[in-house]
């Protein structure tokens, strides 16, 4: 006789997000708090995915290292971004994993299964009527009904399962008419990539390699000895996968690439002539073991975003996200390309930013699925640019947005389409950047009037809140100063929101290069302290005073009725200058 001794728990939920890296997480917490009941399933003990301290990834997005100026993704990632540089001035690995689990751990509407693998799906018809995933920790099946799933799982799990349109590999050149694709499609992608970590001591620290690495007597198998000359964050170019299956094959190419990584760690402690002697007081601290990802599954929705889109600028009327990395297109052929001279990426132009439509963002035949991350609907080409972790986090927000619109109308995912304002206002509200799409506020901010100590206050309602090109869409003052908003005749203010100046044109990157110009604490321009006081027959009281503010978007309570309203600027985290970019009241 068979019997099944393991529990089945059931969930019911609004919204199901499958796989809690960025662009899931960002999902998740979007819609819940929009209003969204939310359940996060995710297959592993901490969120973040290639992020994550177990893949250590830096979050890259249409900033490009800062390299293009002020396009940091704002939003849920930038308040995740200064809380770690509040709280981890370290850099520890595990304080960011703990962030990330606290923000969707202790999110109201939000409940999070860790250690669970999506398993099965039950169809109704064209729907997703339920998934179910194995939880390891507790040995119990976690069954989730939903009205709306988003799979931000990076391999598209979802996809097999429920029938869902999808392709892997690259499109033939005529598909789409991309000029960069090959003349005839086929089924490689991109690899994957292992990294290492090492850190200086003291004393003169021996290596002895593990008998089944590879050995590297030539720095031509490592691109060169300038390829390998900073060895304390280890190589993306160790990279393998793109000729083989990239979900199926994955245990076997992991293999090789503890192989090939430990290999080149020999290589640079004991054979290379150029830094083996710089090397030998480092040591290995830490080896990836988790393979990051950076192509399978991609699904097929009402529109595939190409390579055309992306050199165009994506200005679609439906944008609700943006990119700006370089078509970073990894050849198949990977780590063991350096001997044949195939290069280890092409990078192909991309402008900064471009806008993704919303109608990438979910499934065209399967009525109640939606996608972000590298997953969501592009060609090979496209997904090239779009795959890195901060245009996911954009994409998102933008799906957990627009999913928790649909639950409150009532409505499929492809219908928010017909409310793509609302999506949009809610997505500026919230302080995602759309490109080219300005933030409109409410009669009582654009009917007030306005006034600054310096400067034109003009500025803070324009609905631009970051600098332009040479447009700076911002009212710079010094502490001590104070910016007044007073209304026609007394008003019912139910809260007040500030965007300070968290320097868009900064490092402020996860990771554990040791970079010079990397933030170790809240951006120097960002307002530490600053007040809120109130005015009610000409009599002006305090309503809120903040000690220790570190977040660009600051939204506080007011319910008072009012005359005017006042900003006082205190201490910032070390400039003695600062700018505001927005503020307004609802």
């Amino acid at each position: 006789m068979t019997t099944n001794a393991f529990r089945t728990i059931e969930h019911d939920a609004d919204f199901c997000v499958i796989g809690g890296g960025m662009a899931g997480l960002c999902a998740a917490i979007a819609a819940a708090r929009h209003g969204a009941n939310v359940v996060l399933m995710h297959d592993r003990p901490v969120l973040g995915g290639n992020a994550s301290g177990e893949i250590r990834v830096h979050i890259c997005g249409a900033d490009r290292h800062n390299s293009i100026k002020n396009m940091r993704e704002t939003g849920i990632l930038e308040e995740i971004r200064l809380e770690n540089l509040y709280r981890n001035p370290q850099r520890s690995f595990s304080v960011w994993d703990t962030i990330l689990y606290e923000k969707a751990r202790y999110q109201e509407n939000l409940t999070l299964l860790l250690n669970c693998s999506c398993t099965s799906v039950e169809m109704d018809g064209d729907r997703i009527a339920s998934v179910t995933g194995w939880q390891l920790t507790t040995q119990t099946h976690q069954k989730i009904k939903a009205r709306i799933f988003a799979d931000c799982s990076g391999d598209g799990i979802l996809a097999p399962l429920s029938g869902a349109d999808f392709r892997i590999g690259r499109e033939a050149k005529n598909e789409y008419d991309e000029s960069a694709a090959p003349d005839e499609a086929d089924g490689l992608t991109m690899g994957m990539s292992i990294m290492f970590q090492t850190r200086e001591h003291d004393a003169l620290q021996p290596f002895s390699p593990p008998r089944w690495a590879y050995t590297f007597d030539d720095c031509e198998m490592l691109r060169g000895a300038n390829a390998h000359n900073f060895w304390e964050m280890g190589y993306w170019w160790i990279e393998l996968g793109g000729e083989q299956d990239s979900i199926a094959d994955t245990e076997a190419i992991r293999d090789e690439l503890l192989k090939i990584a430990y290999g080149v760690w020999d290589h640079i402690k004991n054979r290379c002539p150029a830094h083996k002697d710089a090397a030998a007081n480092w040591a290995l601290e830490w080896m990836q073991f988790l393979p990051g990802k950076r192509e399978s599954r991609r699904y097929l929705g009402d529109y595939v975003l190409t390579q055309n889109d992306i050199e165009h600028e994506g200005r679609f009327d439906d944008l609700v996200a943006y990119g700006g990395w370089a078509m970073d297109d990894h050849p198949p052929r990977g780590f063991w390309g350096a001997s044949e001279k195939v290069p280890s990426a092409i990078f192909r132009k991309a402008p900064s930013p471009y806008g993704i439509s919303y109608r990438c963002l979910y499934s065209k035949n399967i009525a109640n699925l939606m996608f972000a991350g590298r997953c969501h609907s592009a060609t090979h080409l496209a997904m090239s640019s779009t795959r890195v972790m901060g245009t996911g986090c954009s994409m998102g927000q933008a799906v957990g947005t627009a999913a928790a619109i649909a639950t409150a109308r009532g409505i499929d995912p492809r219908n928010v389409g017909d409310h793509i304002d609302e999506l949009q206002r809610t997505l500026l509200a919230d302080d995602a950047y759309l490109p080219w799409v300005k933030q409109q506020f409410g009669p009582i901010t654009t009917g007030a009037s306005f006034s600054a100590e310096t400067g034109d206050p003009e500025i803070l309602r324009n609905g631009i809140s970051r600098p332009i090109g040479e447009e700076t869409n911002r009212l710079s003052c010094r502490t001590g100063e104070a910016i007044t908003m007073k209304f026609h005749g007394p008003a019912d203010i139910a809260q007040a929101t500030i965007i300070f100046d968290s320097g868009l044109d900064l490092n402020v990157q996860m990771s554990h290069n040791r970079r010079d110009d990397q933030l170790t604490s809240p951006p120097p321009p960002l307002v530490k302290e600053f007040r809120l006081e109130g005015l009610l027959a000409d009599r002006w009281e305090e309503i809120h005073e903040v000690c220790d503010n570190h977040q660009r978007l600051v939204t506080l309570p007011v319910g008072r009725r009012l005359d005017a309203l006042r900003l006082v600027i205190g201490e910032t985290w070390g400039d003695e200058d600062t700018n505001i970019y927005a503020f307004y009241v609802d």
